[in-house]
């Protein structure tokens, strides 16, 4: 898909930049190629070539003839009272000669925007009759003007009013521009205009190493970089290109699943996690693609930041910057300016994953698209000075589209939601509404086994603190911990901490009877879990809690009966805990439960009981599977027996 979507032209090999030396060695030209003109000359040619292209103008001899036989209509009703045919006549040949000059060049209704050099043809009855200058024409809005100045002349102002009269009625324009002829000839004019200005020779030196990269040289090297560009390829040229970008683009591509493969092996192993990340990746390919394709100006609205939050959200950052970074060098294949953009684009990847913390808390992202914004901003900037060397010609309206981009990248939120409903996958901002206790379901286990909810709730806290310790997952730890104990709803009287009447319902039952019920507690959350659409991450918890342990009272029971037995009988089903977080859990699962058999609690007692309870896990091999280390053992055992300490509000004994 992301082949698919590279540019398939071939493309120069050589970076240069106006004004810059050139770095690589001495270029000779690998071809006959054309000295292209620059689009700067280009516009100049055509508006040169527009100003000099003859222009059309038909003249309807009728209307003159018109004018003439309305003049002497028109004369005749103004002029009737005069007694002296003498002077009559002599009015009738002065008016007529006013009618001749404003109808001797041709009268125009309008004004055209043409200069006074302007060369005008002349078509009568559609035959060209001569060429003539623009200003030549008379304009039928300076009649009145024209008018009174003739009377004046003549010095017949006395009959001022009636000349204007009799011209304003019998005036018409019959000069138009002839539109159709006008456009074809220019389009005849300027489809001879040459794009080329010269050639250049095979093996002639275009620029040597060093020099610097301006004027003529600078339009050679475009010439050549837009040849290579243009060159239709043949079958086998397409197939060859075909197949180096597939494998750059694969070699990109396995990096990123050897990252997963060798530090997320918890990913790797689940398809629907690789498809997501894959997914996320082609779709900002595919969107920086289309807006390029559209109009590469605005490649940087384009919120590719959103790639390393949505990642960082479901997984951790470290796979969202690796993930990003992988991404913008595909990118560079697309992009103009590919290095300036693989700059900005990184920085700002690096800068979303320090910026970006707890993304369920709006004020967050909203402070950190700010920075994201401004770092966009600020590297734009000296990326241009560079180029140019002062900041006069600068494009304002660039930054804007830095500030366009930061709004779209709030748009993360809403397309978090949409892809945990797509694929099923768990942010931070779903386990935020998990925490809620006034959720349906720990309201109901709230209800029916109020004991187990309070333990819940205190093993939650000190899951938190020992997940924060280690730099564990602690919004997480804290929402398996609140729902890890769900099960003990379907029978909560055979848990002691729902016996309030003192009645154990354990002594009518023997050991076995008794284990199954207390080891199916897991099954049975496992199984609330998914009617009430748990997210697999928080049922991991159910099933992990006790991993494979004992359950040793009714083993000792057992023990005690002297009856033969399977010793797995008494053992949960598992699995294992096999990440910190699930590990955490079962530590201060123990711990907390286990405290409540504690009898005049002190500090030795609390530290001696929290070593033997989280040893016998680690000696059971219960953390075998867990990503967690010895040191992060040592610090959760520390955390809690602070918490537990502060629980039981023991006090320093100070001297009488």
């Amino acid at each position: 898909m992301i082949v698919y979507l590279f540019p398939k032209s071939g493309t120069f090999r050589y970076s240069f930049e106006k004004g810059k030396p050139w770095q690589s060695e001495n270029l000779y030209a690998p071809f006959d190629f054309a000295i292209k003109k620059s689009t700067e000359e280009i516009i100049s040619e055509k508006e040169q070539i527009a100003k000099q292209s003859a222009v059309f103008f038909d003249i309807d001899t009728e209307v003159y003839a018109n004018a003439k036989s309305d003049y002497e209509l028109e004369f005749n009703s103004l002029f009737y009272e005069l007694p002296n045919d003498f002077i009559k006549a002599e009015l009738y040949e002065k008016g007529l000669s006013i009618l001749d000059q404003i109808y001797k060049s041709g009268v125009l209704e309008m004004s055209y925007d043409y200069g006074p050099n302007q060369q005008i043809s002349i078509l009568k009855d559609k035959t060209q009759n001569g060429f003539k200058s623009y200003l030549t024409f008379f304009l039928q809005t300076n009649l009145k003007s024209f008018v009174e100045s003739q009377v004046i002349n003549l010095g017949i102002q006395s009959y001022r009013q009636r000349f204007l009269a009799l011209f304003f009625d019998i005036i018409k324009p019959n000069a138009s521009l002839n539109k159709v002829l006008t456009n074809a000839f220019l389009e005849e004019r300027l489809s001879q205009l040459k794009l080329v200005r010269g050639r250049v020779e095979k093996q002639t030196l275009i620029i040597s190493k060093g020099e610097v990269v301006q004027g003529e040289n600078y339009s050679i090297l475009k010439s050549l970089e837009s040849e290579y560009e243009s060159q239709e390829l043949t079958d086998s040229n397409y197939y060859w290109i075909l197949s180096a970008y597939t494998l750059l683009v694969s070699l990109a591509l396995l990096m990123l699943l050897l990252f997963v493969k060798k530090y997320r092996a918890e990913v790797f192993d689940n398809n629907t996690k690789v498809t997501f990340i894959f997914f996320n990746i082609v779709l900002m390919v595919l969107l920086t693609t289309l807006v390029v394709n559209f109009n590469s100006y605005y490649v940087y609205v384009v919120p590719l930041c959103i790639l390393p939050l949505t990642l960082k959200a479901f997984f951790d950052a470290r796979l969202g910057l690796f993930a990003h970074v992988i991404t913008v060098l595909l990118l560079g294949f697309v992009v103009a300016n590919n290095y300036e953009y693989m700059f900005l684009q990184t920085i700002a990847g690096i800068v979303t994953i320090l910026t970006v913390s707890e993304l369920y808390k709006r004020a967050n992202l909203f402070i950190s698209v700010g920075q994201i914004t401004f770092i966009y901003i600020v590297s734009y900037f000296a990326f241009y000075v560079i180029h140019e060397g002062s900041i006069n010609n600068l494009e304002w309206q660039t930054f804007l589209m830095f500030v366009l981009c930061g709004l779209a990248t709030l748009f993360v939120q809403p397309l978090i939601y949409i892809y945990e409903k797509l694929f099923g996958l768990v942010s931070d901002v779903s386990l935020l509404e998990l925490s809620d206790t006034n959720s349906k379901l720990l309201k109901e286990l709230s209800e029916k086994a109020p004991g187990t909810f309070h333990h819940s709730l205190n093993v939650a806290n000190l899951a938190e603190a020992a997940a924060n310790e280690i730099g564990a997952n602690a919004m997480l730890v804290r929402v398996g911990a609140l729902y890890h104990d769900i099960g003990k709803m379907v029978n909560p009287t055979y848990f002691t901490e729902n016996q309030s009447t003192g009645i154990n319902p354990h002594d009518e039952l023997s050991p076995k009877e008794s284990v199954d019920i207390i080891i199916n507690h897991v099954i049975d959350g496992i199984e609330l879990a998914k009617k009430n659409n748990l997210p697999d991450r928080v049922i991991d918890f159910i099933r992990t809690h006790h991993g494979s342990s004992i359950v040793y009272f009714f083993y000792n029971k057992q023990l005690e009966s002297n009856l033969a037995f399977n010793p797995s009988d008494f053992c949960y089903n598992g699995p294992k805990p096999f990440n910190k977080e699930t590990a955490i859990l079962m530590m201060c699962d123990s711990v907390e439960a286990a405290s409540k058999s504690l009898k005049d609690p002190n500090s030795t007692k609390i530290n001696n009981f929290v070593d033997s309870i989280i040893s016998k896990q680690m000696d059971t091999d219960q953390f075998l599977n867990a990503t967690i280390t010895l040191k992060e053992i040592q610090s959760i055992k520390k955390v809690l027996k602070h918490k537990l300490a502060n629980m039981y509000h023991l006090r320093i004994e100070y001297p009488e």
